[in-house]
């Protein structure tokens, strides 16, 4: 009676599609070699040589960075779509959808909402597959100007050393962060010689898109 208990209860399972996935919650990670929920799909492998993306599930969409939309049993609407400057993405029958600024999952969300008027309960999957909006600027007198890959708590010294340190003949004096869009920038004194004798415990945190300025 056990056996005969046991074989009911393997074939009463419910079989469900490959790939199936409830809701219309997007993933935003996945380990490759990690079980995905039942009823959902696993995210696809994002990132550098099929690495995860570890991202905090309030991370926000940015310019530049990469995506992977999936439409369950809709091959068509699905793909990777890079997000323009202007913060938009392209889509089949949608056009222009807005992404910057919106997490994964609310982007997920406005999709699934805008295909509903052409797909009957539409599923949608975003995933960052590639960030390249975190990024800090360094001009002036330091060994290479232009965009440094923002890492997380990474502080203006850490920023200069990436972009190969300061100039031949320049101290690092009056040094400054600028925060914020162009027009309403804020202006962060930086003093580079207390911070390489590890006396500015005030470091300050960078944020996306600041610009470390050297003189």
């Amino acid at each position: 009676m056990k056996l005969k208990f046991a074989l009911v209860s393997v074939f009463a399972l419910p079989l469900l599609p490959a790939g199936a996935q409830v809701g219309s919650r997007p993933v935003l990670t996945a380990a490759p070699t990690q079980a995905a929920p039942r009823g959902q799909a696993p995210a696809a492998p994002a990132g550098k040589n099929g690495a995860s993306l570890a991202l905090s599930p309030e991370y926000r969409i940015g310019a530049y960075d990469t995506l992977q939309v999936t439409v369950w049993k809709e091959q068509q609407l699905s793909g990777v779509f890079p997000v323009r400057p202007d913060g938009m993405i392209s889509l089949v029958l949608l056009g222009d959808v807005p992404a910057a600024s919106l997490t994964p999952m609310k982007l997920g969300e406005n999709i699934a909402e805008a295909l509903k008027k052409y797909i009957q309960d539409p599923l949608v999957t975003v995933t960052v597959t590639a960030v390249n909006s975190q990024k800090v600027y360094v001009v002036g007198q330091v060994g290479k100007v232009g965009p440094v890959e923002l890492a997380p708590g990474m502080t203006p010294l850490e920023a200069i050393a990436s972009a190969g340190g300061l100039a031949p003949f320049s101290s690092g004096k009056n040094a400054y962060i600028l925060r914020g869009e162009p027009g309403k920038q804020k202006k962060i004194p930086f003093d580079y010689k207390k911070a390489l004798k590890g006396k500015e415990d005030h470091a300050v945190l960078l944020e996306t898109g600041d610009t470390i300025v050297i003189p």
